[in-house]
């Protein structure tokens, strides 16, 4: 038997969950099983510039900085390979700062 795993990546929790919850209702609709949507460990992108173009920060010797972060939110969702629910979840509309992505795999028994 095979499964859909299906990861999800992006900045808004909110786009990410949204998705997750048309995945979770087209497999309830089709007698599909679904699992997730799990999340993964968030990727923290930070970056430290000078404020001033010079360098010479406030002019007492300290120099100020802004600090800037980008947080990537993930999360996966394995459902049933029906061919129907897969059709379907592929022609979900996908906002543009998503990142999806979408493999076949082996179910593997629980031990």
């Amino acid at each position: 038997m095979e499964f859909a795993r299906i990861k999800l990546a992006g900045r808004s929790i909110e786009e990410l969950q949204e998705i997750c919850n048309q995945i979770r209702e087209i497999a309830k609709k089709y007698g599909v099983s679904c699992r997730g949507p799990i999340p993964l460990p968030t990727k923290k992108l930070r970056v430290q510039t000078l404020k001033t173009p010079c360098g010479d920060g406030t002019g007492h010797g300290n120099a100020t900085w802004d600090r800037w972060e980008m947080r990537i939110h993930r999360r996966i969702v394995d459902i049933g390979s029906n061919e129907r629910a897969l059709r379907r979840v592929v022609r979900i509309p996908i906002p543009e700062g998503v990142k999806i992505e979408i493999e076949l795999k082996e179910k593997y028994e629980h031990k």
